[in-house]
């Protein structure tokens, strides 16, 4: 087949005939569910580029359907990839979100966590409180979200306590199509920057802080003690602080979608996206990084989030 009528496929929405075509071109082991499961993802996506002129082309390497076609999980986990909203005529956003094409709003940058101020005597509230980014949001108090540069991102986070966060200020958890569809920008690149990687735009490289302190573990295999442990992003060379590395952003405005730290989606099978800053390719291209099989109340120092909302309009 020629890369003409690829295109061409792919420009209709047949992307079962394209990702037929990848196969033959590269088998691999991965299990008939893998593969429709790849199938959905790029249906899911096709919307947020059928109407728009892209280089390169829909498909073409370097572009976020090329990645989501080159990696097909070996092992089958479900993935709810749920569905981008119809464009909002006249689409705002707060601030401190981006618009995407439209259609909903994302945070700008990875999310952190401030306390709840308690109540007084007087029944007034007390100041929101920075909440430690190098351990799990408390149990036992009310938490927000929020987004905001030249801060330490949130880590050792779960999904179902990201959503909480996001809820509080009435936001949610991005859909896995969602986060995809922001994080290539307008044009659908595999790098919120552009087509191809570019060293040191984002914060994909770094320490390996377990190698540090628990090295002598390692063979036994870490457990959720030592992932947990509060002082693997307080070393030198691992976390960054939001909108550190200025490279990293796509033309919507959002920050870090690659690396620095792993963002969980609303998957509700557990899916977190985008890669860390020690791994932007294991489960696929920058992107189209993602990780399965996590239980939705999975925790870890990579694990971070940030959040999506509906767009108000114009009045």
């Amino acid at each position: 087949m020629t890369r003409p009528r690829l295109r061409l496929l792919l420009a209709l929405l047949m992307v079962p005939a394209a990702a037929a075509l990848a196969r033959a071109a590269s088998p691999d082991d991965s299990p008939p569910e893998s593969h429709a499961q790849v199938d959905a993802a790029l249906k899911a996506i096709a919307p947020a580029y059928a109407s728009k002129i892209r280089h390169p082309d829909a498909g073409e390497p370097g572009t976020i359907e090329h990645a989501i076609l080159a990696h097909v999980p070996t092992r089958f986990h479900p993935v709810d990839e749920g569905k981008l909203p119809p464009v909002v005529v006249g689409a705002r956003c707060p601030s401190d979100m981006a618009s995407v094409d439209g259609r909903f709003c994302v945070d700008r940058y990875e999310g952190s966590i401030v306390v709840r101020g308690e109540a007084g005597d007087a029944g007034d509230a007390g100041a929101d409180q920075p909440w430690s980014p190098f351990v799990p949001p408390p149990d036992d108090r009310p938490f927000a979200a929020r987004s905001v540069p030249d801060v330490i991102p949130q880590g050792y986070i779960s999904a179902a306590q990201a959503e909480k966060a996001c809820s509080a200020v009435h936001k949610r958890l991005c859909q896995a199509v969602e986060w995809r569809a922001a994080c290539g920008g307008s044009q659908g690149w595999a790098y919120p920057y552009g087509p191809t990687h570019v060293a040191d735009k984002c914060h994909d490289t770094g320490v390996a802080p377990m190698l540090v302190f628990h090295a002598a573990e390692m063979k036994k295999g870490w457990g959720p003690i030592e992932l947990n442990d509060p002082r693997l992003n307080q070393l030198e060379g691992t976390l960054a602080k939001t909108g550190a590395f200025a490279g990293c952003v796509n033309d919507y405005g959002a920050h870090d979608m690659v690396g620095n730290l792993h963002e969980w989606t609303a998957d509700p099978h557990g899916t977190f996206q985008g890669g860390y800053y020690l791994d932007t390719t294991q489960h696929g291209e920058a992107c189209a990084y993602r990780t399965v099989a996590h239980d939705y109340t999975y925790h870890d120092y990579s694990t971070g989030f940030r959040c999506c909302a509906a767009p108000g309009s114009a009045p």
